[in-house]
């Protein structure tokens, strides 16, 4: 930590592997990133949604926000399991969301799909992402933080509407942190499984041709302008 001080990083965004076994995530993570003119409020609903989706196949569930515009949802897991699995079954979810609630959920990234809903980011869970840490600052003219929340907190929030209840800066952690404890804790210590049933009926991610053909066209793009360079150089 103190050599992350020292590069002067404000934002710390971790692998959701620990060193001794790379290759095994030790929890599930959804990231919940709503498309204006939607906010955080509609995250909660979405996070909602997922708790209790989550909760009928007996999984317990802890959100915090992003301490930027959004969420994310852990699922600690904690026991033998590797990314492929995690992924399939977030990727799942999400579809099931989507179906469920057309007008609030998206499941793919594309920015002409997600106005006015939440896109429910399945694909971090992967041994070569990163998501932002609890308690990590943003790099932000407001660096707020992001903050573990209690249930009672997001519904709270979904009922008023009001996104401002979920913004939270560095003094208002620390005394959060003395009067409710550390919320995120079990995400370190707390062992289930997912069960067969989530990896059940998940579809292949549905991909826009003109996407497709919009991303292979940007990466001819960059590889022709490494080439120019290594060319010169």
């Amino acid at each position: 930590m103190v050599w992350v001080a020292n590069l002067a990083s404000l934002e710390l965004h971790t692998s959701l592997s620990r060193a001794a076994k790379l290759e095994q995530p030790s929890a599930l993570v959804f990231d919940l990133d709503p498309g204006p003119p939607a906010d955080v409020v509609l995250c909660c609903q979405v996070a909602l949604w997922l708790r209790d989706v989550l909760a009928g196949h007996g999984l317990e569930t802890f959100p915090k926000t992003s301490g930027s515009k959004g969420m994310q949802l852990y699922v600690p897991l904690n026991t033998p399991v590797d990314y492929g699995t995690t992924k399939t079954a977030a990727l799942g979810l999400a579809q099931r969301l989507e179906r469920e609630h057309p007008d609030s959920v998206v499941h793919m990234m594309e920015k002409a799909r997600r106005g006015g809903k939440v896109f429910i980011d399945w694909s971090q869970n992967d041994q070569h992402k990163t998501t932002i840490n609890v308690y990590s600052l943003r790099a932000r003219p407001r660096p707020t933080v992001s903050t573990p929340l209690t249930w009672d907190e997001v519904e709270s929030c979904w009922r008023s509407k009001k996104a401002t209840q979920l913004v939270f800066e560095a003094e208002q952690v620390l005394e959060r942190l003395d009067r409710v404890g550390e919320l995120f804790e079990p995400v370190l210590s707390l062992e289930q499984r997912l069960p067969k049933a989530l990896l059940e009926g998940v579809e292949a991610p549905d991909i826009d041709p003109s996407q497709r053909k919009a991303s292979w066209a940007r990466r001819r793009e960059i590889e022709k302008s490494l080439s120019h360079r290594s060319g010169r150089g």
